[in-house]
């Protein structure tokens, strides 16, 4: 029997995570203030993204996107950072685990430019989402690189990290 698209959803969720942590936890940990542009955030702030956006999630699984007061600051260490990520996974993954197809074909606004809001399936912004953090992740390999960390494999074979 083919998997449902939540249960394809929370696989994929589940093998980029480990993939992103291995990115995150290969950071040099003396380094989260940098930032290789003045425009750019630092590695702390880049880092925190992947945590921030489990609570932009937490709204599209609400059916409402609110925005409203400033953001966290992040933490001092990755170490916390991940825990932080790690606990808002675990509480989004249940929340997706109790969702209907009903629910994830729920149509929803959701900003689709600047002052913008357009129309889409829950399911779709589910998806967004992954695709969002693996764009995070890239950019923080870059980070990781230039910092002087080894990069792990990611889907496939890395410098530091070769396969044969």
């Amino acid at each position: 029997m083919p998997m449902s698209e939540k249960e394809q959803w929370i696989q994929t969720r589940e093998t980029e995570l480990s993939t992103t942590l291995r990115v995150l936890k290969a950071y040099p940990s003396d380094k989260l203030d940098y930032k290789p542009h003045e425009k750019a955030r630092s590695a702390r702030e880049l880092a925190w993204t992947f945590a921030m956006e489990e609570g932009f999630l937490g709204m599209i699984l609400k059916g409402k996107i609110e925005f409203g007061g400033s953001p966290p600051l992040p933490p001092k260490t990755m170490s916390e950072i991940i825990t932080a990520i790690e606990h808002s996974v675990k509480e989004n993954n249940s929340k997706v685990r109790a969702l209907s197809e009903s629910d994830l074909n729920m149509m929803m606004d959701f900003p689709s430019g600047p002052g913008k809001m357009g129309k889409f399936r829950k399911g779709d912004l589910l998806w967004m989402m992954i695709m969002d953090a693996v764009h995070h992740r890239g950019q923080f390999s870059v980070y990781l690189r230039i910092a002087g960390g080894k990069v792990p494999s990611i889907y496939g074979p890395s410098a530091d990290e070769p396969w044969m």
